[in-house]
């Protein structure tokens, strides 16, 4: 069973205009870590180890009816066989706020509450993939048209960052180069859609920039390049058979 916090939460105090204070990284993980949370890169996590996918679903179903009318906009649910990886963070700031911890503490007591465990040592992660260039505003409109990504939220972390609007894939951060570096590897990632969504894809990472490689394998992959040089490939499941 989860140990509560050794000290009651209490919300950062207001300013002038009633706007409530970003909680910092160190007041986040005092509050959630005796909970089973963890906060990983703008998020705290945790998982609900269960049996079988029936009961990570029966998991799942209690943190939700504990966050109650936050649910959308504060929790994220990732159910596999044996756990449900619960996420919290406010969709509006892209940071955890001070709801969101007050969240962990109300989901923890109701999962502990029906005997469910929760642990923070297999899943709980975020993969974010860096892009070093020496001009980020050339380069970053192409990678947010072939992932179909979007900005991030909170930006101070990841220098104009983009996220999957859908949870699923790695954030991308841009780091700041002074001069080229032709020793370090280049990057490249293949992003898989849907085979009647490709040619949007490829068009729309040409129009922000991009430049067609190859089409020799289309349409299992088409290569492609931003401004400086990184490729990436737009593929699907055609051709593959």
């Amino acid at each position: 069973m989860p140990r509560t916090s050794r000290t009651p939460w209490t919300r950062a105090s207001s300013t002038s205009n009633d706007a409530v204070s970003r909680p910092t990284r160190q007041q986040i993980s005092d509050a959630v870590g005796d909970l089973g949370w963890r906060l990983v890169l703008g998020a705290v996590y945790t998982e609900v180890l269960a049996p079988s996918m029936a009961d990570a679903v029966a998991a799942a179903s209690h943190a939700v009816e504990a966050a109650g009318s936050d649910a959308p906009t504060h929790l994220t649910v990732d159910i596999r066989a044996d756990r449900a990886v619960l996420r919290l963070q406010c969709t509006e700031t892209g940071w955890v706020s001070d709801r969101d911890i007050e969240l962990a503490a109300e989901v923890s007591r109701a999962l502990a509450a029906r005997g469910f465990e929760m642990t923070t040592g297999g899943a709980v992660q975020a993969l974010e993939i860096a892009i070093d260039a020496l001009d980020i505003a050339a380069v970053r409109p192409f990678w947010k048209a072939v992932t179909g990504y979007q900005d991030e939220v909170e930006q101070s972390d990841l220098n104009a960052g983009l996220v999957d609007p859908f949870g699923r894939g790695p954030a991308i951060s841009f780091q700041q180069m002074d001069r080229p570096r032709p020793q370090r590897n280049r990057i490249h990632l293949d992003i898989d859609v849907p085979h009647d969504m490709a040619q949007a894809r490829v068009e729309a990472a040409l129009a922000a920039g991009g430049t067609l490689l190859s089409d020799r394998r289309a349409p299992r992959f088409w290569v492609l390049a931003d401004a400086e040089g990184n490729e990436a490939c737009i593929c699907t499941w055609q051709g593959r058979d």
